[in-house]
């Protein structure tokens, strides 16, 4: 018999919201490096202004409340209680969506997207693009953690968010659609389960990192291969440490607040469409919000074994692998890497569309959710009724 989904309402306890305030006040901030602000890391003077903002100025029950007008759910699956949103499609013939987010995001990412995927027509949109969203807090993420549970690579969120569409929902056939680590969980999905996906959407390309990959590349991928080049050298310091001594930073992560916020506001504005200004693009409740879920539940060490996994473990498509369900692929001009066409078209076979994004970076789904709506309704639209 398969588990039974319980009706879940997130409801921090009001001493954890008055500890989180005492210690922002007693924050102790570093002197600031010399040269321009963000060039060696999280500017001083920003996070000074984040964390008055956070102590004194941020209402957590506001955001616990837009997270809560969300049917949510817990399920015991895979030896955790999976956390996930339920959002049923308002139109004839709702698609069942599994949708995933990354690092260092959250459920929080997806508070404007799924009103215009489960209810189009609200936003002008046409009634038969419906979808029924189910949006789980990755397993080790969030509200799908708890001290002590098992940690989860790749492929076992996989292994864990398939039966939750299939024994727990009873969703034969649905689609997927990630960005960070929810495009290489959609990818794996695609790969090991290709019979229950009706297709993948993504907004990362999850392929393997070597400059070395192409002995005689063309332009496009000339440009891409220097791209790659610059951000194994400049940007992957983040992954090494998370992925090679992932319980000493968890350490300093689940202590200090402000040193979490550091930490995660850097790479929103590293990694958005933000011009370097992090706040023209997210607002401090929408950054505090995501910040503020992995500071209550305590689950940025679990966080972080995806990475662990994936620098001990195999690549989560195995070498010279295919994966043949029909995809699709929306490129912002801000995501960390932009891999060509001709090198996606070697793992994904069948790649229905490609479009070129004017705007939004990494964490689409909150820089541009109704871009990103649009084009995951129409990939989603000339698959309907294949399930």
């Amino acid at each position: 018999m398969s588990p039974q989904p319980e009706p879940f309402t997130l409801r921090v306890p009001e001493d954890a919201i008055t500890d989180l305030r005492e210690r922002l006040a007693r924050t102790r901030f570093p002197d600031q490096t010399p040269g321009p602000p963000w060039t060696y890391g999280t500017d001083v003077g920003y996070m000074r202004g984040l964390v008055a903002y956070w102590r004194d100025g941020f209402d957590w029950r506001g955001q616990e409340a837009r997270l809560n007008a969300f049917p949510q759910f817990k399920v015991p699956l895979h030896g955790i209680d999976l956390h996930f949103l339920h959002v049923p499609g308002n139109g004839p013939a709702p698609l069942p969506l599994l949708l995933l987010h990354g690092w260092p995001g959250s459920v929080f990412e997806f508070l404007e997207l799924i009103p215009r995927l489960a209810d189009p027509a609200r936003f002008g949109g046409d009634p038969a693009d419906t979808f029924t969203v189910v949006a789980p807090s990755l397993p080790g993420f969030g509200l799908s953690f708890a001290p002590g549970q098992p940690r989860f690579s790749v492929e076992a969120m996989a292994d864990c968010l398939i039966g939750l569409m299939t024994d727990v929902l009873g969703y034969r056939r649905f689609g997927a659609q990630g960005g960070d680590w929810g495009s290489f969980v959609a990818s794996r999905l695609g790969w090991a389960y290709p019979a229950h996906l009706v297709g993948i959407h993504l907004n990362l390309l999850p392929l393997r990192r070597d400059p070395a990959m192409v002995a005689d590349p063309a332009p496009e991928e000339h440009r891409y291969l220097g791209e790659l080049a610059i951000w194994l050298k400049e940007e992957t310091g983040y992954q090494w440490i998370q992925g090679t001594r992932p319980q000493t930073l968890a350490f300093a992560l689940t202590d200090s607040p402000a040193g979490l916020a550091a930490w995660i506001v850097e790479k929103f504005r590293a990694w958005s469409d933000c011009g370097g200004n992090v706040e023209a693009v997210f607002t401090r409740d929408q950054l505090l919000a995501n910040i503020g879920l992995y500071w209550f539940t305590g689950a940025i060490g679990s966080s972080f074994w995806p990475y662990y996994a994936r620098l001990h473990g195999p690549w989560p498509i195995p070498e010279g692998a295919a994966i043949g369900v029909p995809t699709g692929y929306a490129e912002f001009p801000r995501e960390i890497l932009r891999p060509p066409r001709s090198l996606a078209a070697r793992t994904f076979i069948d790649i229905r569309r490609w479009s070129a994004m004017p705007r939004g970076g990494h964490f689409a789904a909150m820089e541009q959710p109704e871009a990103l709506a649009d084009e995951i309704r129409a990939f989603f639209r000339p698959l309907r009724g294949q399930g």
